[in-house]
């Protein structure tokens, strides 16, 4: 089962890398293309659609750190620095890490430039709150994404919850993400025969506890077996968000059964132990 476990990650992590897609730009030819065709050619097939989406060699918010340290650097405050401040939120930079970017830049590059920047960085990023960049990063660090809120089963949590399918075949696995202190209830994954569950942990640090046992903090690579039957629950740490691919075991008849909440009076006195 652990060989399987590996082989199934191993999978899916080469198929995300595998998935970045070719970077298509039009704006050369909206703008240009009457007026200035082979330049528009070259803006929009060559420098986005070869050399941005040259991903394997560097990625893309990697590109974007450097096309800002650029164009601050010559001075250009323009709409095209509007343009890559934009991409660069889109390719994971955060609020945070932004205004600590610009602050190293403005040492280098020139203060002037550095506060021109921050005006429209501070456009860019006026949506976003210490919550969400929290989020953000969080996400960039894991290869799977967080997926949507886990609204389907949010009366079974204490806290924000996000799903994410990652496989419908063979066996179902998800992406299950839980900001910090959220945790579900306590349940049972019943079966008849088979059945269970498998935790893959994928980010984050979190916590897992069998009914009657002590709790077992969770890291990056810890791998949870949960055989049908046993009652328990899981969730992230208090400060600290956390992931893990939760995968089904086959079974049959296979059930879940929620139970009653993990209290804070529990849930606190993990925290003084972590």
């Amino acid at each position: 089962m652990n060989k399987l476990i590996a082989t199934l990650v191993f999978t899916a992590l080469t198929l995300n890398n595998m998935a970045q897609e070719k970077i298509v730009q039009t704006a050369g030819r909206d703008q240009l293309g009457d007026f200035a065709p082979k330049f528009a050619e070259l803006n929009d097939d060559v420098l986005f659609g070869e050399v941005w989406s040259r991903t394997d060699k560097l990625g893309l918010r990697d590109r974007s750190l450097v096309t800002l340290t650029a164009l601050i650097s010559s001075g250009i405050t323009d709409s095209s620095l509007t343009y890559h401040l934009q991409t660069a939120k889109n390719n994971g930079i955060t609020r945070t890490e932004i205004a600590e970017i610009l602050t190293q830049i403005g040492f280098y590059a020139g203060w002037p430039k550095a506060w021109a920047a921050f005006r429209l960085a501070k456009d860019v990023w006026k949506d976003d709150t210490a919550a969400a960049d929290a989020k953000a990063a969080f996400e960039h660090g894991m290869i799977f994404p967080i997926g949507q809120p886990n609204d389907a089963y949010a009366q079974y949590f204490i806290g924000q919850s996000y799903l994410a399918p990652v496989s419908s075949a063979q066996v179902g696995i998800n992406n299950v993400t839980f900001e910090p202190r959220c945790r579900n209830n306590w349940h049972i994954h019943h079966a008849t025969k088979g059945g269970g569950q498998l935790l893959v942990c994928v980010a984050g640090t979190g916590w897992y506890q069998e009914w009657g046992k002590p709790a077992r903090l969770l890291h990056p690579g810890d791998v949870v077996n949960i055989p049908a039957g046993v009652k328990h629950w899981h969730g992230a740490t208090a400060d600290n968000w956390f992931a893990h691919l939760a995968i089904e075991v086959p079974g049959e008849k296979t059930s879940n059964e929620w139970l009653e909440p993990v209290t804070d009076e529990v849930y606190n006195q993990l925290k003084a132990e972590e």
